[in-house]
């Protein structure tokens, strides 16, 4: 039961700097996305394809978790915004100390949203609050139908889904019914957003969506 406690221990910890870190984010009305799912559901490129309509209205940063390189970053470094990269060296997700250090290198007083690219993994990140205002899990069509059921975690504490690569429904055997059934089971609050990032289909609701969860309305002083 020492695991226990120690677990208990490690996320309150992270928990406390969260709480302060939200505070300072809140208090600039900085509204933040954690954007959480497995390795290659399209995180990055949905940003891709989302950011330039973003900041046609509003200022974005991005914070990008990784284990190792700086790939996704120098992607989303050619969008124009300001972007942080994190290399974790192993560790399985993002905690609220390394987005701390990361808040810190960027001009918090010129920026609107935060989205952070969490560490491609549907487990580990789910129970680290990271100061973020949703988190929004990203599930691919090839990844099969039987994700929330087998990771409920996430897939409850998430307030949006994005249900990425539509396109390949047609040619894959993704049941939307058992997918719905176990969402409505588990979160049935939760968002779903059906997209295709890669042809820029299903964007409008999702970037709808993200403007409604602006802190105090996106005003800066």
């Amino acid at each position: 039961m020492t695991q226990i406690r120690v677990e208990t221990n490690i996320l309150q910890a992270n928990d406390e700097v969260a709480r302060q870190l939200k505070e300072k984010f809140r208090a600039k009305s900085i509204t933040v996305i954690n954007l959480i799912s497995s390795p290659g559901a399209g995180k990055t490129t949905l940003l891709e394809h989302s950011i330039p309509r973003l900041i046609k209205k509003y200022r974005v940063g991005v914070i990008e978790g990784d284990v190792l390189t700086t790939r996704d970053a120098d992607r989303i470094a050619k969008l124009n915004v300001p972007v942080v990269q994190i290399e974790t060296k192993g560790a399985c997700h993002l905690d609220a100390n390394m987005v701390l250090k990361a808040a810190n290198q960027m001009d918090l007083d010129n920026l609107d949203f935060i989205i952070i690219e969490n560490v491609g993994n549907l487990v580990c990140p789910a129970t680290f609050e990271l100061a973020e205002d949703a988190k929004v899990v990203v599930l691919s069509i090839a990844e099969g139908s039987d994700k929330p059921a087998k990771y409920p975690t996430i897939f409850t504490r998430a307030k949006a889904c994005i249900l990425n690569k539509m396109d390949l429904l047609p040619y894959s055997n993704f049941s939307l019914d058992e997918f719905y059934q176990d969402i409505k089971r588990i979160n049935p609050q939760m968002k779903v957003f059906e997209v295709a990032a890669l042809r820029e289909t299903g964007l409008d609701s999702w970037l709808e969506w993200l403007e409604g969860m602006m802190v105090n309305g996106g005003q800066k002083d």
